[in-house]
This record gives C-alpha cells, sequence and structure tokens, in this order.
C-alpha cells in the first residue's frame, strides 16, 4: 500500500510542478495581451488561470493527505498532524480576517455614502476617507458606468480560501480524530465514518434551508426572516449538541454559519456582481434585482460575521461549550453578538438605538452568568498529595506526558505535562478548571475518572494545591 502513496504522491507533484510552469507562461501571455488590448485572449487567459489554480489548491490538498497515509502509524504522525494544525490553522486566520475585515469596510461604506449632496444622476453615492497617510475618494454607481475599466478589482478569493482552510481544519482536529474528538458513545453512539457524514451533510443542508428561506416572500418582511432564520439555527444547534461531543457541536454550528456565507459569495453576490460587468460591457439591459439580491446576501454575511468569530473563539473555553445546554449557550452568543453588529450598522448610518447595545451586552453577561461554576461540596477531611498524585497519574498521564501512550495524542496537547509534582501545583488552576469545572476532561472521559475523584482533586487545590503532604 505504501508503493501506492508514494506513486501517487508523486504523480500529485509532478502535475503541481506543471501548473506551476503554466501559470507562469500564462501571467506572460496575459501581461502581454493587457498591453495590446486583446480583451478575447485575455479572457480565456483568466479562466485557465482560474482553472489551473483550481489543480493547485485541490494538488496541495490531496499532497498532504498522501503524506499523512504514509505517517500514519509512525512516530511521526503525531508531529504531522501538529504542524498540519498549526499551518492550516494559521492559513485560515489569514485569510479569515481579509475576509471579514472588507466584508466591515463594505458596509462601512455603504452605510457611510453620501446619497444627498453634489451627486451625478448616474451616482448612488459617494465618499470621502483619509488612510495611511492619503485622502481617498470613492464612487458608487446606480447600476454600472459607461466604460467597465480593464483593471477590476474582485473580492472573492478571500472568502473562498477561508472556507477550504476551515473546512481542512475540520477535518484535521475533529475528523481525523473523529473517536476522540468527534463522537461520544456516552451522547449518540455513532460510528467514526456516520459522524462525519453527518457532520458534512448537514453544512450543506443548512445552506439548502437558507436559500429556500431568501428566494421565498418571507425576505421582504426581514423582522420575520431574521426570526424564523434563528429559529432554524438553532434547530441546527440543538440536533449538533445531541449528536457530536460539545466542542464538536460549537465548531460545526460555527462552519454551518461559514458555510452558508461562503456560499452565498460563491452562487449569488459573484454572479450577480459578473452579470452587472457583463451586462455594462456589451450594452444589455441588466435586471436591478440581481444586485438586491446581492446586497441582501451580503448584509447577511456582515451580521453573520460576529456570531461566528465569537462562536469559533468560545470553542476554545470549555465554560462555555461543556454546559449542560450547549445549544441554548450558542443560541445566546449567537443573538447578543448579532445585536452587537446590527448597533454598530446603525451608528454608521448615524441612526441612533437606544436599546439594542445594551440589551445584546446584557444577554453576552448573562451567557457568562449562566456558565459560571456551581460551588462544590464543602470539604471535611484534608486531601493530600499522595491521594492526588495515583488520579493523576491513571487518568491524565496518557496524554500529558512527555512520553504520551495515548494512540492519537502522541505529543502532550499544547504542552501541557503532569510528569513531575511541580507541574501539577503549577498547572491547578487549569486542572480545576477542565477536570473539575468544566468535567471536559479527560477527553470524552476516555479514562473514566469518577466524580468522588473530581471532588477530591478539588478539595486539594482549595486547600492549597500542597505537594509536601
Amino acid at each position: 500500500m505504501d508503493y501506492l502513496y508514494y506513486g501517487l504522491l508523486g504523480l500529485v507533484l509532478v502535475i503541481l510542478v506543471f501548473c506551476g510552469n503554466s501559470l507562469y507562461n500564462l501571467n506572460i501571455l496575459e501581461k502581454k495581451c493587457k498591453e495590446n488590448e486583446d480583451e478575447r485572449h485575455l479572457d480565456k487567459i483568466i479562466h485557465t488561470k482560474q482553472l489551473i489554480n483550481t489543480v493547485i489548491v485541490l494538488g496541495f490538498l490531496m499532497s498532504a493527505f498522501l503524506v499523512y497515509c504514509l505517517l500514519k502509524g509512525s512516530i511521526y504522525e503525531g508531529h504531522f498532524h501538529e504542524w498540519s494544525n498549526l499551518i492550516v490553522r494559521w492559513l485560515h486566520i489569514t485569510f479569515g480576517i481579509a475576509w471579514i475585515g472588507s466584508s466591515f469596510y463594505f458596509i462601512s461604506l455603504e452605510n457611510g455614502l453620501n446619497r444627498t449632496k453634489d451627486l451625478r444622476d448616474e451616482l448612488a453615492g459617494n465618499y470621502w476617507a483619509v488612510h495611511g497617510g492619503g485622502f481617498y475618494y470613492l464612487e458608487k454607481y446606480n447600476i454600472a458606468p459607461k466604460v467597465i475599466p480593464k483593471e477590476l478589482h474582485w473580492f472573492k478569493y478571500e472568502s473562498y480560501f477561508t472556507w477550504v482552510s476551515g473546512i481542512c481544519l475540520l477535518f484535521i482536529v475533529y475528523y481525523f480524530n473523529a473517536k476522540a474528538m468527534l463522537i461520544d458513545p456516552k451522547i449518540c453512539d455513532l460510528t467514526p465514518s456516520k459522524g462525519i457524514g453527518l457532520g458534512i451533510f448537514s453544512l450543506f443542508l443548512g445552506w439548502i434551508l437558507y436559500d429556500r428561506m431568501c428566494k421565498s416572500n418571507l425576505s421582504k418582511f426581514p423582522l420575520a426572516f431574521a426570526l424564523i432564520g434563528f429559529i432554524f439555527a438553532i434547530e441546527f444547534a440543538f440536533v449538533y449538541s445531541h449528536i457530536f461531543t460539545p466542542r464538536a457541536a460549537f465548531m460545526h454550528f460555527g462552519a454551518l454559519i461559514g458555510t452558508i456565507m461562503t456560499l452565498n459569495v460563491f452562487f449569488v453576490i459573484i454572479p450577480s456582481q459578473k452579470a452587472m460587468v457583463e451586462a455594462a460591457k456589451n450594452g444589455t439591459y441588466l435586471n436591478p434585482q440581481l444586485g438586491k439580491n446581492a446586497g441582501l446576501r451580503s448584509l447577511h454575511n456582515n451580521y453573520f460575521t460576529l456570531p461566528v468569530l465569537f462562536i469559533m473563539i468560545s470553542n476554545h473555553f470549555p465554560s462555555t461549550f461543556s454546559h449542560e445546554y450547549p445549544w441554548l449557550i450558542l443560541a445566546g452568543l449567537s443573538l447578543g453578538s448579532a445585536g452587537i453588529k446590527h448597533y454598530l450598522n446603525l451608528k454608521e448610518k448615524g441612526e441612533q438605538s437606544i436599546w439594542v447595545f445594551p440589551i445584546s451586552v446584557l444577554l453576552l453577561l448573562s451567557v457568562a452568568f449562566i456558565t459560571s461554576p456551581k460551588k462544590g461540596n464543602s470539604c471535611s477531611d484534608t486531601v493530600s498529595f499522595k491521594e492526588i498524585y495515583p488520579i493523576i497519574q491513571s487518568r491524565c498521564i496518557q496524554c500529558h506526558s512527555a512520553s504520551p501512550t495515548d494512540k492519537i495524542f502522541t505529543v502532550a496537547p499544547n504542552g501541557v505535562m503532569y510528569d513531575k509534582p511541580e507541574d501539577i501545583k503549577r498547572l491547578s488552576d487549569k486542572i480545576l478548571q477542565r477536570a473539575v469545572i468544566t468535567k471536559n476532561m479527560p477527553q470524552n472521559n476516555i479514562t473514566n475518572m469518577t466524580e468522588d475523584e473530581r471532588d477530591m482533586i478539588r478539595c486539594w487545590i482549595e486547600q492549597g494545591s500542597n505537594i509536601d503532604n
């Protein structure tokens, strides 16, 4: 089997080299076509470049998968997994910043347009700005300028690569480690393949339902649309929390919103913009509804940004996803952060709303209060470290060690190790949070830590985490 993987990897690398060389030559041809104003050949070159770039992205993904297959079961598997996680997470954050930044900018631009003073008939508004030591002047047309400029900038790849890197991260963290990270037999007894299938299927099911809502008469009633859309979203959160681990449920809910945002760009916003450009070039009639539909989806994406960011960040904090009702926490985080985005949008328009911001903040603070730890029973007896050390050794050291014995975590997660008593004392606050308060460690309670053991750890920490007794 290894020979097959090596052969496929070699083939993919050859294809990548060929694509890279072709892309280099096409860039030279593109420059010449622009100089000669050869529009017909220029369009073909641009389309060919897009196809080659797609092949290159798929080639890199295939290469990474083949390398993973070759290293699986070896001492390098954990190292490869960790670096894959790091690199893809870095790409995801970088592309996400670019995408969300442009979304924030253009909605701010739209909200701040001068729509009344000294406008030409073909303009919907204009905007003066100063940034980075220079002045900028922008104009928005009602439909399109009479002549389309040759150098037209598109904003789409930030969205596509954010989604691709996010899905890759979903595979790296949750699907490749499905038994540990995705499914928990105590919640729902699924096989890894069924769990992965349900996760992927749900993302596209959510898009189909949302898209149908947008194309229905319901979209004409923004308040009703938002209410029903929110109810649908929370139903997804409820289902996720009853089939996946709490952390995976949070991540899939964020991935669902991210998928809707990206498919809005791919299926609605970019096709509408392309139709506008073609109509302007050919001098043909353009249905104004296309622009309105694209604007509506762009506005929806703008409202999605803060909820998806808050959800993705909260995924790293057990006090949110380890709550008894994680779907309810998702509802509170989503509604509160969307409310803050609504307040910011109103402020950019110069409109005032007294209650939106304080209610949104109060809702988020309520979530923080709901997820606060409950006070445990009083500790009547002194707990010694001699009683705690065997618990840590039998329940935690399989992963959190310089030499882990766990089959999945071959490197201590986040570098947290409990080999020495001094390490246990130094990290006692993290142990209290993860093993006692949120109870999300051990992962899926794979080592069967009991409630009595958690209570003993709590008492030992509350009594000062003494390692000398």
